[in-house]
């Protein structure tokens, strides 16, 4: 029997639980030897490609896009939102192989982003840290990642408003307070904080930034609105809308997913079950939506008009695999089943030449097809860089449901 346990970390008035504390058993989620055998073969070509990637790549640059229909490979500089998933993808690849050209490429890229540490104009710290520096220090932990990380920890929480109860997300003008559900997945950072630091502010935010979205997010059938215009003064909230999705009372696809991961982490770090039934209320309304194909690769907005023709986002279907290859340990047996089977469809899928790019193509991404922001005309069908970041995360999760 396979069982996954963990440490509880008591806290005044918590219950934290760190990624190693939750005891599951998971015997009756068996892997497929075919897929496991396409995941070895996967996690060979992703080296090849990210080394081809690291050659395109300037120091002091992050690999953002590739549009194929334009043959362009975009790049940021670390203040961009998903500077952090380049390293943290090279990092995880370098896990799985062992290549140390990758680690090297990972080590030049952590240095040009450590800078980042101190900004407190982002929410997006534990996309751009955590998913970096995380990694680096999971692997190879050192005085300096942990002192990173912390700070990082402290610039996040420089943007916590206990009015509202939740972390600022994009700036506004002054009488305005944006949270978008995306938020969900920057919280992680704060609960490795308080492990780290016995600090239980960190968790305090965490824990209250979540509650109030899942009370002012989320809709009766547990979709979920892009984002909550706050009143920073009364903390009422003055708008709901769906920025990237198709309308404001749409399904953007993406933000579902990040909702479904940010939930499944709240209870992995919590033992709250409340978010336990979050997490499992948000993955009944994406795989039992009408709308979501087959395959489990969802349409770009569930609401889309033009579904069957919409576009896929092979970026919703990465993140949402590798979170349902966490909340299917948590889940009784009957919905973990279910949960397992639909992750497994998914990286089936991306694993086909519908979605994997070929050796030497794509400008090293893995992944095509993905959509960033439709509505605003950017990066739509392209390669994104944390569609490849939650692929690798998803195909290293269902290997370790092998041993």
């Amino acid at each position: 029997m396979k069982i996954k346990c963990l440490l509880l970390i008591l806290l005044p008035g918590f219950t934290a639980v760190s990624q190693r504390s939750f005891c599951q058993p998971v015997s009756y989620l068996k892997t497929q030897p075919q897929l496991l055998s396409t995941i070895r073969q996967n996690l060979a070509d992703a080296d090849k490609q990210y080394s081809l990637m690291a050659g395109k790549v300037a120091p002091g640059q992050f690999p953002r896009n590739y549009d194929p229909a334009k043959n362009k490979f975009e790049t940021s500089n670390s203040g961009w939102w998903c500077s952090g998933f380049y390293p943290g993808t090279l990092l995880e690849i370098y896990e799985q192989n062992r290549d140390k050209a990758l680690l090297k490429d990972a080590n030049l890229s952590l240095d040009s982003l450590a800078k980042e540490q101190y900004n407190t104009h982002t929410h997006d710290l534990g996309f751009m840290m955590y998913n970096s520096f995380g990694n680096a220090n999971r692997l190879h932990p050192t005085e300096t990642y942990k002192k990173i990380l912390l700070n990082s920890a402290k610039s996040l929480s420089t943007r916590f408003n206990p009015k509202v109860g939740c972390i600022k997300s994009w700036e506004s003008k002054p009488s305005d307070f944006l949270v978008i559900i995306d938020n969900m997945m920057n919280l992680e950072l704060l609960f490795w904080a308080t492990r780290e630091t016995g600090d239980s502010s960190f968790y305090k935010i965490a824990v209250t930034h979540a509650n109030s979205t899942m009370k002012n997010h989320y809709r009766p059938d547990y979709s979920s609105y892009h984002v909550i215009n706050y009143n920073p003064e009364t903390g009422g909230v003055q708008q709901k809308k769906t920025a990237q999705g198709f309308s404001n009372e749409s399904a953007w696809a993406r933000g579902q997913v990040w909702g479904l991961y940010g939930f499944t982490v709240m209870y992995r770090e919590t033992h709250d079950k409340k978010y336990l039934e979050q997490a499992i209320h948000i993955t009944n309304f994406i795989l039992n939506n009408p709308n979501l194909p087959a395959d489990k690769i969802p349409y770009w907005d569930f609401n889309a008009p033009n579904i069957p023709n919409a576009l896929r986002d092979a970026s919703a279907g990465s993140i949402m695999a590798s979170a349902l290859l966490e909340l299917c340990r948590y889940a009784d047996k009957k919905d973990g089943i279910v949960y397992f089977n639909a992750a497994q469809s998914i990286i089936k899928t991306l694993s086909t030449p519908e979605y994997k790019a070929a050796q030497g193509t794509n400008g090293g991404f893995i992944l095509k097809h993905s959509v960033g922001h439709l509505p605003g005309k950017s990066e739509v069908d392209v390669a994104l860089t944390y569609a490849d970041y939650y692929f690798v995360e998803a195909m290293k999760r269902y290997t370790q449901f092998a041993k």
